[in-house]
């Protein structure tokens, strides 16, 4: 996982947890805040490597807020979609078309409290994992269950082959989460902000779940929405 900018470089070299790997500072970084960040890797004995301000950029992906630093940090529990499959995790959740970083970032936190073994998150069509998403996660998004593939459909389609049922949040299904009978192992699918669940997943979808609303109120925010699937799934004792 690549974080950029100073204060989430500094706050990935003081978690003794994470393992970082190097640091890239641009070669026009100077001063007190590149010596702060020269001195944190020192201590925990991460290379500093210098580079471009324009390969800085490139690396980092973000022109405007890389501040002339970056670090490659391992997160130990991410790992590619196929490769987690083999483990059978018991509850997934795939990311389809959520593009605003707080929602992913609040995602991460509240599936990893939950115990949700496994978090698509896909290379295509959803925020990039990076230092929004760490700051909106409190930083879970390095600890958390990231499973890496290239798009939404792609996951589903995976998770189906592997024998889980899929089951989609939306505002006009039928079925309440609340009454739904669910299995132990099943993976479930949270859309975007706009417009929900893509149609290429919804025609590889089991089924359509609601969140029952009152009060006049149309939908929840997709993180919110997240919160009320992950701990209704604790509720049931399915974990």
């Amino acid at each position: 996982m690549t974080v950029f900018g100073r204060k989430p470089v500094l706050e990935a070299l003081a978690d003794r947890r994470l393992d970082v790997d190097k640091v890239i500072l641009a070669d026009n970084a100077r001063g007190a805040a590149a010596k702060e960040i020269i001195d944190a890797a020192g201590a925990r004995s991460v290379r500093v490597e210098r580079a471009s301000a324009h390969r800085v950029k490139v690396l980092a992906g973000n022109g405007k807020q890389d501040q002339g630093v970056l670090a490659d940090v391992v997160a130990p529990r991410m790992r590619r979609l196929d490769d987690a499959l083999a483990r059978r995790p018991a509850r997934v959740l795939v990311l389809d078309g959520v593009t605003t970083p707080a929602n992913v970032g609040m995602i991460l936190r509240t599936a990893t409290a939950a115990g949700v073994e496994g978090i698509v998150v896909p290379r295509r069509g959803v925020a990039s994992i990076d230092p929004l998403v760490v700051k909106a996660s409190a930083g879970v998004a390095f600890h958390a269950p990231i499973l890496r593939c290239y798009t939404a459909e792609e996951a589903c389609r995976a998770l189906r082959d592997a024998g889980y049922p899929l089951y989609a949040l939306a505002g006009d299904a039928r079925q309440s989460l609340f009454d739904a009978q669910l299995p132990r192992r099943a993976a479930y699918v949270l859309g975007g902000e706009t417009d929900g669940v893509s149609e290429e997943v919804r025609r590889l979808v089991t089924g359509l779940l609601s969140i029952p609303m009152a009060g006049g109120v149309e939908s929840l925010n997709v993180a919110s929405a997240a919160a009320v699937l992950c701990f209704d799934l604790v509720r049931r004792g399915t974990q």
